[in-house]
């Protein structure tokens, strides 16, 4: 629950405050590097885009391993779905499993959309919340129940078309980011940035339409705090 140890950022040209901001704006929002190079030189900041590249890879996993950590437990109804994403001509899928209240557990690239595929998400799931779901919720794809039997047998199973909109609601910001990327470049990419993005955008996403507006601003004061302290920013008073 510590926050990362300050020399992680030694000998870096440019100070932790820059750094853990170049890297909110790209996870947060819909932009490129280039994007965010621009709207960093409007603040009188130069940099290249290959640094804010460069510190996206290294510290926005580490960031979002902190706030998996500082999280709640999430709910105990699962929704999993997977989408195809094509990469180089090639199509694989992305497996994603969020709760009741749309909060991401863990997501998944595979090369093919079987029994054996799914058995490995359910057991990549599993060993990334360490507890067992009371239900889970797919669609009618005949694989979840075949990898359900043999590792979650005592949890309830519902398939239906329409009980799974969470989940394939939650693709949209993915589908996004795919857009604006111009595609990902291979699988192991696609799941680094994936893993990366889903924590750190959806800490900044508190369930907006069901919040006053003072609570809204209040919850979201707390987020912003809780990200300076893992990122091992000064707190203002």
């Amino acid at each position: 629950m510590s926050p990362l140890p300050t020399n992680r950022y030694k000998n870096y040209r440019f100070p932790v405050e820059i750094i853990s901001h170049g890297v909110w704006l790209y996870f947060r929002f819909c932009l490129s590097y280039r994007d965010v190079e621009e709207l960093l030189f409007a603040r009188g900041i130069i940099m290249s885009y290959e640094a804010i590249c460069k510190w996206c890879v290294k510290f926005g996993q580490l960031y979002a391993n902190q706030l998996r950590r500082r999280r709640p437990r999430p709910g105990d109804k699962w929704h999993l779905d997977e989408v195809f994403l094509t990469i180089h001509g090639e199509r694989h899928y992305l497996w994603r499993a969020v709760d009741q209240d749309g909060t991401v557990l863990d997501i998944s690239v595979q090369r093919h959309r079987h029994k054996a595929a799914a058995k490995r998400f359910f057991r990549k799931l599993l060993k990334g919340c360490q507890y067992v779901p009371r239900v889970i919720i797919t669609d009618q794809f005949k694989s979840y129940g075949a990898a359900k039997r043999e590792i979650l047998a005592g949890v309830e199973h519902r398939q239906h078309r329409y009980l799974n909109n969470r989940a394939e609601n939650s693709h949209q910001p993915t589908r996004q980011r795919e857009r604006r990327m111009q595609g990902f470049k291979s699988p192991g990419q696609a799941q680094r940035f994936l893993a990366a993005y889903g924590l750190i955008a959806q800490h900044f996403r508190p369930r907006r339409h069901l919040l006053p507006a003072p609570v809204y601003r209040q919850e979201m004061r707390q987020l912003f705090h809780t990200w300076q302290e893992l990122t091992s920013l000064p707190t203002a008073a």
